[in-house]
């Protein structure tokens, strides 16, 4: 499960776009950060996705990702031209596509490798799920099945596209936008399938096209409401809103690493609760808290220079954003690249030493570098900015350098930071979380990644 939001030039302090998501899924699915350089493709090849292949285009544009590991699409990620997209699961009453096919991940980083605008992108998932359709096992361990729905952006404007099988509609962001897991397009909306409306007059989901609502006809109702969605997308909806022509980078990060109203007093617990119903994720027992918020992401676009701040990492809330320029040689060496089995030597299992041990006695431990994390990521994006507007003026070569040695020292400094803060959580006193059945669930996924505290 998974939250995405997005601010236009109205709703942002400098007058740029933001669109942030938070990535949830299984707790030992490894999300890694994944950079393609723009690339030319000889006619007639192919592209394997993650499990059909496509008709290759001439030329793809550079894209930086964040994906599953075993997947080829993406769950969110940007463009050399700004564009940035986070895709969501939705569960509907239009039946699922079990066989291996074409899914939602492919066709965010499909659209972000091919085209140069919010709008393109948007025009380019339609045509795919017009000729594709959408099928396929989304789940690492649990097999699962869903529909999808996105936000676009660029830094101009915003679509946010809802499907349901082959049916979709679109409508444009007008200020500020959020989506979670459920469809939020009602009754208007600029663009929509063909038979959008009599299909589900024919379904018997509504009786005539002046009561039909998209969201309410084809929601799958059950699921919508176990997944916590509505809760989450109220509260990502209310911090935009609170923040209304100033909102942030920060804001984004700080909305993502979001656990609720209540969660602003002292002793507060990721372990209480039974539902995914904060934007932070944290998994838990049972069917119902499954997921772990495995990766995040917050898209700077700007006419200037497009910033993507990604963490790489599980659980923002223990994490640091840094910042990923494009045109500038993508990533530092992150090491192996993860998978479902721990291995500290990948940059997304040496993390989860701090956030497990964090698990642990969360009231107590997080408080021992929350506050010098959000130093450091607030010194961070005044950083970025400071170097950004000083290579505005000079040669190409330079400025690539520049904002490539920024990104590398902010990965370095991240993980000497993390490991200085497990030392402190390492060094407290031993703690449990004061809930028995989270212990339990974390004990069996330490156990199943082979994955030692």
């Amino acid at each position: 499960m998974c939250d995405t939001m997005v601010a236009l030039g109205k709703a942002t302090a400098d007058g740029s776009t933001i669109l942030a998501k938070n990535s949830d899924r299984e707790p030992n699915e490894a999300q890694l950060l994944t950079y393609v350089p723009r690339q030319q493709h000889a006619d007639g090849e192919q592209v394997q996705c993650t499990y059909i292949k496509l008709p290759q285009v001439r030329e793809t544009f550079e894209v930086v990702l964040s994906r599953p590991f075993w997947m080829w699409g993406a769950e969110m990620g940007g463009n050399e031209h700004g564009v940035a997209i986070g895709n969501e699961a939705v569960f509907t009453k239009e039946p699922y596509g079990k066989e291996p096919g074409l899914i939602g991940m492919d066709m965010l980083r499909l659209a972000l490798e091919r085209t140069d605008s919010a709008r393109g992108a948007l025009e380019l998932i339609i045509e795919l799920l017009r000729t594709y359709g959408q099928s396929g096992n989304c789940g690492l361990k649990h097999p699962t099945y869903y529909h999808n729905s996105f936000l676009i952006a660029d830094a101009r404007e915003a679509w946010c596209l809802e499907t349901s099988g082959q049916y979709w509609a679109a409508q444009r962001v007008t200020d500020r936008r959020t989506i979670s897991n459920g469809l939020t397009i009602g009754r208007e909306w600029e663009m929509a399938s063909p038979g959008l409306v009599e299909h589900a007059i024919e379904k018997g989901w509504c009786k005539s096209a002046a009561e039909f609502d998209f969201a309410r006809c084809y929601s799958d109702l059950i699921f919508t409401r176990l997944d916590g969605c509505r809760p989450r997308q109220c509260r990502s909806a209310e911090l935009l809103a609170e923040q209304q022509g100033r909102f942030t980078i920060l804001s984004a990060m700080a909305a993502l690493r979001d656990h609720g109203a209540r969660a602003q007093g002292p002793g507060w617990s990721p372990a209480k609760g039974l539902v995914m119903d904060t934007l932070c994720v944290h998994a838990g027992l049972g069917p119902t808290r499954p997921s772990q918020s495995t990766g995040s992401m917050v898209a700077h676009l700007s006419d200037d220079r497009p910033t993507f701040w990604l963490t790489g990492t599980s659980a923002p809330c223990t994490s640091l954003f840094k910042p990923v320029f494009l045109g500038s040689s993508g990533l530092p060496d992150l090491g192996p690249e993860a998978t479902g089995t721990a291995d500290e030597r990948s940059l997304w299992w040496r993390h989860e030493r701090l956030h497990r041990a964090t698990l642990k006695d969360y009231a107590t431990r997080h408080g021992l570098y929350a506050d010098e994390r959000d130093r450091v990521q607030a010194a961070w994006v005044a950083e970025a900015e400071h170097v950004i507007a000083e290579t505005r003026g000079q040669r190409a070569e330079e400025a690539t350098a520049r904002l490539r040695g920024l990104t590398s020292a902010c990965f370095e400094r991240a993980d000497a930071l993390e490991q200085a803060w497990l030392e402190l959580v390492q060094q407290a006193p031993p703690g449990r979380s004061g809930y028995p059945l989270f212990d339990f669930a974390w004990r069996g996924y330490n156990r199943q990644a082979e994955f030692r505290p």
